[in-house]
């Protein structure tokens, strides 16, 4: 690999990933990540730009950033791009009304969109509300639409919480997609559109952005194919693995995310 100097040079903003980057959930809220809550400190006291963008879909935004900040962290709603309220821009935008297949702590980000007579189903990681019986229903709504449309928030495999990895809305997203014999629509990484609204909302171009994730293919993969720099943390749901994946290689492997602003500190924005 090229020296972290030139791996790194012409960087101006950073894209971070929340879960498994930042901290890890579960019970009581999750732990933060060692060292993170101060990386994240020294970032914003830098030149660079910071941006937070989650494919979080159990919890609203604002509950989100409550956890957050609970756990020490600088971080503000409008320093975040997350999928649900991506989604219900273009659910206006469409004049869609979904059927929700969602988790009960972001249902309050859809209060202003009209679910009566849905015509396409918007799935996220919706945990215990996973049951055949719900499944099914999402499933029924398609079928009956002479144009079905899924929405998916993310599509994640797993992640990594406190006890250990947990199924994500990825693997019910393709369920839905088999029986159905469609393609969901993805709102959230690795969507190029929802990169492309997260570097507008901080004002930097693809190429002088960097995105640190632990997840190989949603966060490093996505951001490459956008255009970006990426770098992978070795905590949250990093296997060991990646770092030989067949397809997506990252622009660099590091331990955590304390030692990824070490990096940026020393050779970004050069």
């Amino acid at each position: 690999m090229a020296a972290w100097g030139e791996r790194l040079a012409g960087v101006s903003g950073v894209l971070l990933d929340i879960s498994g980057v930042l901290y890890d959930g579960g019970e009581g809220g999750g732990a933060a990540i060692a060292g993170s809550v101060e990386a994240v400190a020294r970032l914003k006291r830098s030149r660079l730009k910071v941006r937070f963008c989650t494919n979080e879909s159990q919890k609203s935004r604002a509950d989100l950033v409550g956890l957050l900040r609970w756990l020490g962290f600088d971080v503000s709603e409008g320093e975040v791009t997350a999928p649900a309220p991506a989604a219900c821009l273009i659910l206006k935008q469409r004049g869609l009304r979904p059927h929700l297949l969602v988790h009960d702590g972001v249902r309050s980000e859809f209060d202003q969109i009209d679910t009566s007579n849905p015509n396409c189903v918007v799935i996220a990681d919706a945990g215990e509300g996973f049951s055949y019986q719900n499944m099914n229903k999402a499933f029924q709504v398609l079928m009956e639409l002479e144009n079905p449309v899924l929405f998916s928030l993310g599509k994640g495999r797993y992640y990594k919480e406190t006890s250990g990895l947990m199924l994500d809305v990825g693997p019910y997203m393709k369920a839905l997609e088999y029986a159905c014999g469609i393609e969901a629509e993805v709102v959230g990484k690795p969507s190029p559109e929802f990169f492309k609204s997260a570097l507008q909302e901080m004002g930097v171009e693809a190429h002088e952005a960097i995105m640190i994730g632990d997840d190989i293919v949603g966060d490093v993969g996505g951001a490459q194919r956008y255009g970006m720099r990426a770098l992978q943390v070795r905590t949250g749901k990093f296997r060991p693995s990646d770092e030989h994946h067949p397809e997506v290689k990252a622009d660099g492997y590091v331990d955590n995310l304390a030692e990824a602003v070490d990096l940026l500190l020393q050779h970004a924005d050069k």
